[in-house]
């Protein structure tokens, strides 16, 4: 297939906080019953009250995917704003509690609660997904198993939780571990091709395991109702910036496998095991650790990892748009990521308050 026609999508799922007492507030029904017209299908409620879910259109490229989400965030944030309330985009909130919140009246949600009990009310989580379009099914597959190998890399560049309940975890993506807590997530599982998935699916429907395709919540999947990937392991990105740049790199090593499989290669897979060791590393140290070379059998820091992988993706980055974009990666890697912006803060302001202060600023740096 033709990489110019990776179309992208990408979904966001904001925190709604109080901006007097800095907590979690239940307030999605109002900012959806008032911004209605606005919003259509594009803004939804999720699992929780204190949570608000965006999706953008199909995008053709990434500045398309840029409008979007600047588009999403500034309707969202200015009707939270009419309503003395804010946005934050970060995958855990710093000390709002969970026993504290309230569900959403659907009935996916009820039965979430009803089928896992205490493991589902503890989803006080928040996430990005990034959709990118394969119509080849058996494509899709192949992409899926290759890239396996670079979810901890991509996590590495996301991770935006390193707090949970008022307290430092001690990992910079808690949220990974608390969504791990549910069947059906982490690294995806091999297939050798899409009519394989089917049947795995299938016999989950069959035997009660799921009664829907959508409840298998990999790191990376095809997603069951659309022609695209599923790229689900990033936490919540609080600057625009740096959520664009991840989405660019991830349709960037998309792209980068299928010309490598159009000339019959393939990146090397390696067991589920030890890539789930290196996904740990990425939850625990984000940028800041070393991941395991497979290849060398060795550790290697994240940091130059990731400059090889941005020298792997260089030949299909112009192709598809995305220097600029791609670029930003580095600063990233010099700046540090929301979960190393926040721990700053914490360590100088001794203050969870400031924290969330910083997180408010940072999502709508660039909406106005």
């Amino acid at each position: 297939m033709d990489i110019h026609d990776l179309t992208i999508g990408i979904e966001e799922e904001y925190q709604i906080i109080d901006p007097e007492t800095r907590e979690l507030t239940s307030y999605i029904s109002e900012i959806l019953d008032q911004g209605a017209v606005v919003f259509r299908d594009q803004v939804k409620p999720e699992f929780l009250q204190s949570q608000i879910e965006t999706g953008s259109h199909v995008c053709r490229n990434i500045k398309e995917a840029r409008a979007e989400v600047k588009r999403l965030r500034t309707m969202v944030a200015d009707i939270a704003d009419k309503n003395n309330r804010k946005i934050v985009a970060a995958g855990t909130h710093p000390f709002s509690r969970w026993q504290d919140q309230i569900i959403t009246d659907k009935e996916r949600y009820k039965t979430l609660v009803k089928d896992m009990h205490l493991i589902a009310q503890r989803l006080l989580i928040f996430g990005m997904h990034v959709h990118v379009g394969i119509p080849d099914k058996n494509m899709r597959i192949d992409i899926m198993n290759q890239i396996a190998y670079f979810v901890p890399h991509i996590l590495t560049l996301s991770t935006s939780s390193p707090f949970w309940a008022g307290r430092y975890t001690g990992l910079k993506s808690y949220r990974s571990v608390v969504f791990e807590d549910l069947p059906r997530t982490g690294l995806p599982e091999y297939f050798d091709s899409y009519q394989e998935f089917e049947r795995y699916t299938d016999t989950l429907v069959k035997t009660g395991c799921i009664d829907e395709p959508t409840k298998i919540w990999w790191d990376v999947r095809p997603h069951p109702q659309f022609p695209t990937l599923e790229f689900r392991m990033s936490d919540c990105i609080t600057k625009m910036d740096d959520v664009i740049a991840v989405a660019a790199l991830i349709q960037a090593v998309v792209a980068k496998l299928i010309q490598l499989r159009e000339n019959n290669q393939t990146w090397r897979i390696y067991r589920r095991g030890l890539l789930a060791e290196n996904k740990w590393r990425a939850i625990k140290d984000g940028i800041d650790g070393k991941l395991i070379d497979f290849g060398c059998q060795k550790e290697v820091p994240v940091r130059f990892l990731m400059r090889e992988l941005l020298e792997f993706v260089d030949d299909v980055v112009d192709q598809l748009g995305t220097r600029e974009e791609i670029e930003h990666i580095n600063t990233i890697l010099e700046q540090g990521t929301s979960a190393d912006r926040q721990l700053k803060k914490y360590n100088e302001t001794n203050s969870m308050e400031a924290v969330v202060d910083m997180l408010a600023d940072e999502t709508v740096i660039g909406c106005w």
